[in-house]
């Protein structure tokens, strides 16, 4: 069986599951087998009751205590047990499962492994695992169990039973890296590599196996980009662009003055739109920073020359809001060119209108989402093309809205910090900008990082400053082990909190499993003050700019990167009142108060980026993963930061050996280059 091999091969997958697996992207055996694990269950150690840690899965043994109880109603009954130690009694919760009274009815000891949860001020375990008796644990203790991303009618069971069989079938004889590669990097080979991640004996497997997939992947993708930038740097600039006055008179007009940073980055972008060849550019600027301004003065300086610029944003309420800021503005300040709006909630007859002006080249501006790079969407002279929070797009749809126009300059613009040596590796393709400075009106967010016990003292505090006018995040993280759970998760505590602060307090949740549509009616609603608390998982985490919101609350801050947690900061500090941030976590652990007081004493995205590469380590992969920046299967820049490092070494000494991969020990490379490119619909490169 070869990796292109279609999965309906394998035995037991049919017409029906053979659908399920390829909405989960899964269409060959070769998806199969780099359909990695997101984590591992470890069946650690059972604790005793008093090491027990709020928000953890944990295993504790103990003596059953009491009777097991049954109450609820019958829609929803709930059995409780309690389980005790020499050190405290735990509380044991289940959801719909009555029979459990029987089961458990001949006391003794037991062993349970769920997560901890606190409720009325004590915590209990719902829903854990049974082991009864609790000798049945050891057949599982210090066991490492994958744990797959999963979709509707998609199982854990499923994957792996269709993983084994794929593992064994596969045909392995030729791996991707050439042997003196994998020699050089201490690499295990590819067939070892899949075999482990997926079925580690111990950590050390995992580690081993991880290693040489992140390594390929990260060595992929770069050869990809050094290939692309070899091409790009041919390509003449199609454009005149002449200095324009009405740029100098615009920058006299703005109520502020462009810190050196952002002056310094447009001297940058206006060279390279008058230059000899194209320009490719990222602006990489901490959360605030003014990057907008500077992409309006980019597309302002396209429209002046006769050209259409577009932007497209991540989400339609950012997308709206983008769009009214440049109306706004252009109608103060008297500058007549015409912004567009294009985005996918639009009604038929809007779009058809829309792509009419567009076509005829009767708007200058275009601001969207990927509506922008629909096939009806046809532009007159496309000239620069500008994408806001660069990695929820990637290479594949920014190529898409280049190849709208005559090779367009091209601007993307990222709030994620991330040191340079590692963006000069990961951002190869594009020159990098930075704008390391916060405009002077801006005042520094005040955090406190806070145990539980701080949550009704939070809530008062969110109170006065509801009272005062302003508005609040609160960020409860993603369930790992279910979406479900998740939505569940953010739903129950919207209701509870509604409870908590009575009449006359607007709370409302957001969610990923929501519709689109749903979610832009809550942010839009959210902006506009008629909810007072937003409770959102990290969906918020960009699209949305609500000046007015002061106060930003995460729960379990233990469990998100330090970078993730600096983004979801940036929700708050973007008006003129004092902003706070309360990372509220559960660990009692040393480790996790270190990481999370560099975000209690620094505001600096780039430092606490530093800092992130610093602690980070392989045992992280354990933990906590980085979250936002690039979208690689396993790969980490942060924590694989070394082996970014030495991909990027690998494929500069690759392309000295063979630029163009004619040799035959990296014909398995090239093959792949050139089918990645041509199923992103990007012209072949090789």
């Amino acid at each position: 069986m070869k990796e292109s091999s279609g999965i309906r091969e394998l035995k037991g997958i049919g017409e029906k599951s053979e659908k399920i697996f390829q909405r989960a992207g899964i269409c060959t055996v070769g998806d199969l087998l780099r359909y990695y694990p997101k984590g591992y269950d470890i069946y650690e150690d059972p604790v005793t009751v008093a090491e027990l840690e709020e928000g953890r899965i944990m295993t504790v043994s103990g003596a059953i205590y009491g009777r097991v109880q049954v109450g609820g109603n019958p829609r929803m009954q709930i059995t409780t047990l309690h389980v005790k130690d020499l050190t405290g009694t735990l509380k044991v919760i289940w959801y719909r499962m009555p029979f459990l009274q029987n089961t458990l009815s001949g006391g003794g000891v037991i062993t349970l492994r769920g997560r901890i949860a606190q409720k009325r001020g004590m915590l209990v375990m719902e829903q854990p695992e049974i082991f009864y008796p609790a000798v049945k644990y050891e057949q599982k203790r210090n066991s490492l169990q994958p744990v797959y991303p999963l979709t509707a009618g998609l199982t854990n069971h499923a994957v792996l039973k269709a993983v084994k069989q794929a593992v064994e079938k596969t045909d392995f004889a030729e791996d991707l890296l050439p042997e003196e590669l994998r020699k050089s990097q201490e690499l295990a080979d590819f067939k070892e590599a899949v075999s482990g991640i997926h079925f580690p004996e111990n950590k050390d497997v995992v580690f081993a196996a991880r290693k040489r997939l992140v390594f390929e992947e990260f060595l992929l993708f770069i050869l990809a980009l050094r290939v692309r930038r070899g091409r790009e740097e041919q390509v003449r600039n199609p454009y005149c662009f002449r200095e324009h006055p009405r740029i100098a008179r615009f920058l006299e007009q703005l109520p502020y003055e462009l810190t050196g940073a952002q002056k310094a980055v447009w001297q940058e972008i206006r060279q390279d739109m008058c230059g000899i060849h194209v320009m490719s550019r990222l602006v990489q600027g901490d959360v605030g920073s003014g990057k907008t301004v500077v992409a309006l003065l980019a597309m302002l300086f396209a429209g002046l020359n006769g050209y259409q610029a577009a932007l497209m944003a991540p989400t339609e309420v950012l997308a709206r809001q983008h769009f009214d800021t440049i109306c706004r503005m252009f109608a103060q300040y008297g500058i007549s060119l015409r912004p567009e709006l294009m985005t996918g909630s639009m009604k038929a007859k809007e779009k058809r209108e829309a792509c009419s002006r567009i076509a005829a080249g009767e708007v200058q501006l275009i601001i969207g989402t990927h509506a922008l790079i629909q096939e009806n969407v046809i532009y007159r002279n496309l000239a620069l093309v500008v994408t806001d929070e660069q990695h929820r797009f990637g290479v594949r749809q920014r190529e898409k809205l280049r190849q709208k126009g005559e090779c367009p300059h091209i601007l993307v613009m990222s709030a994620t910090p991330i040191p340079r040596t590692l963006a000069m590796i990961v951002y190869g393709d594009l020159d990098i900008s930075v704008i390391n400075e916060l405009p002077k009106n801006r005042l520094p967010i005040k955090n406190c990082v806070v145990d539980t016990g701080y949550r009704d003292t939070a809530y008062r505090f969110m109170k006065k400053q509801i009272q005062m006018g302003r508005q609040c995040y609160i960020i409860c993280p993603m369930v790992e082990e279910s979406d479900t759970l998740e939505v569940e998760n953010v739903v129950d505590y919207t209701e509870n909190l509604s409870e908590i602060l009575g009449s006359g307090y607007v709370v409302r949740c957001l969610h990923g499993k929501m519709k689109q549509s749903e979610k832009d009616e809550i942010m839009e609603a959210f902006s506009q003050n008629k909810i007072q608390i937003l409770v959102s998982t990290t969906v918020i985490e960009v699209g949305i700019d609500v000046p007015n919101a002061s106060v930003m609350m995460i729960e379990n801050a233990e469990r998100f990167g330090l970078a993730q947690l600096h983004q979801l900061r940036g929700r708050v500090g973007r008006g003129k009142h004092q902003s706070y941030c309360i990372f509220m976590s559960a660990s009692r652990s040393e480790e996790t108060k270190e990481r999370l007081e560099i975000l209690n004493h620094s505001n600096d995205g780039f430092f606490i980026a530093g800092e992130d590469l610093r602690l980070r380590g392989p045992g992280d992969l354990f933990g906590i993963r980085q979250s936002g920046i690039l979208d690689f299967r396993l790969g980490d820049v942060f924590q694989d930061a070394g082996l970014l490092q030495a991909a990027g070494k690998a494929a500069n000494r690759i392309l000295e050996e063979d630029p163009v991969l004619e040799k035959p020990k990296y014909k398995n490379i090239r093959e792949v280059l050139r089918r990645n490119w041509q199923q992103n619909a990007f012209e072949a490169t090789l």
